[in-house]
């Protein structure tokens, strides 16, 4: 299965230069959207790509509320599977002011032991990817709160030990960038800021 990861800044090679690399979405099984990206970007993809394409909210997406973009599918809060993958989605940032898509730790971690969460993950036996927007606090987040990332999700790691964590809201101009990580629970954190394409075997793991 061939995933295509998107965030936070549009990449022109899918969107203004499609014509000239036409195979980037075509060859894709899957697409996961991380937030802060235009509705119209989104569209623009699943019509090309002609495959599910997934989403979470990042913190600029107030639009989504007004205008969704159509043909995607939200999985806020979900455990969603797709051809035996579960993927969870959990979107948003600290809150750092009033506006939706913004959480507080406590909120964060209200969300995750929601009962209608926490039966989808009793039912799904856990899941493979956690689709974020905020990365994990320590790994690839920086100090500033609009840009920390969220404790709870350490812990969600070490539980369920999936085999992917997607990520933005850090972009590759803020310094330090780190395209991957390692967590101590043995998944892959990925700041997929623009694009990050890989396979995934069907024993889960990633061949290229």
């Amino acid at each position: 299965m061939h995933i295509l990861v998107v965030a936070d800044e549009p990449e022109k090679a899918l969107w203004d230069y499609y014509r000239y690399q036409p195979q980037r979405l075509k060859s894709a099984d899957l697409i996961l959207s991380c937030g802060d990206l235009k509705p119209q970007y989104l569209e623009f993809m699943v019509t090309f790509a002609n495959c599910p394409l997934l989403y979470v909210h990042g913190n600029h997406d107030e639009i989504y509320d007004s205008r969704p973009p159509e043909g995607c599918i939200c999985i806020e809060d979900k455990v969603y599977t797709y051809n035996g993958l579960r993927i969870l989605g959990l979107g948003g940032s600290m809150r750092y002011k009033n506006g939706p898509h913004m959480y507080t730790e406590r909120e964060m971690r209200r969300r995750l032991r929601s009962p209608r969460l926490q039966l989808q993950l009793l039912r799904s036996r856990g899941f493979d990817i956690l689709l974020t927007h905020s990365p994990v606090r320590g790994f690839g987040d920086m100090d500033d709160i609009p840009h920390r990332g969220f404790e709870c999700f350490d812990s969600l790691l070490v539980r369920y030990k999936p085999d992917y964590m997607f990520h933005g809201h850090v972009h590759k101009t803020y310094g330090n960038f780190v395209r991957t990580r390692e967590h101590p629970s043995g998944a892959m954190l990925v700041n997929a800021c623009g694009s990050y394409e890989f396979d995934l075997g069907e024993s889960g793991g990633q061949v290229r």
